[in-house]
C-alpha cells in the first residue's frame, strides 16, 4: 500500500447536496480555485451538477467548460492535476471555494496562477 501525500486523490463525500446550490441562468456555481498551502487564488471556473460530483467521486477537481460546452478534468491533457484538499460553498450557497494541492501550472499560459495582470498601479 503506497503512502498518501499531498498528490494522493482522496474521494470524499459531499455535506450540501447540488439541489441546495445556487446555480447562474446556465445552471452553473463558480468555483474560486486557490493553492492550499500559500493561499494563493489560482483561478476561477464554473461547475455544473456532474463535474461537482465527480470531483467528490475522485477527489480531483473536474469542472465544466463554458467554451467546449462540456465536462472538463483539470489535468486530464495537462497533467496540471488539481487534489482536492478542502471544498467550501460561501455565505449564499452561489460561490464554491476549492483548497487545492496544484501539479505544475494552473492556468493554461502557463504561469503558476491565472491571475498576473495588474490592474492597480
Amino acid at each position: 500500500m503506497s503512502e498518501q501525500n499531498e498528490y494522493t486523490a482522496v474521494p470524499f463525500a459531499l455535506s450540501i447536496p447540488w439541489e441546495e446550490l445556487k446555480k447562474d441562468s446556465a445552471g452553473l456555481v463558480p468555483c474560486i480555485v486557490q493553492d492550499w498551502k500559500t493561499g494563493q487564488v489560482l483561478m476561477l471556473a464554473y461547475m455544473d451538477q456532474a463535474a461537482y460530483e465527480e470531483t467528490a467521486q475522485k477527489g480531483v477537481m473536474c469542472y465544466y467548460s463554458r467554451s467546449r460546452k462540456s465536462r472538463w478534468l483539470k489535468g486530464e491533457t495537462s497533467g496540471h492535476y488539481q487534489y482536492v484538499k478542502a471544498l467550501y460553498a460561501d455565505c449564499d450557497k452561489d460561490t464554491l471555494l476549492a483548497k487545492v494541492a496544484q501539479v505544475g501550472a494552473a492556468c493554461h499560459t502557463g504561469s503558476y496562477s491565472c491571475f498576473f495582470h495588474k490592474v492597480t498601479e
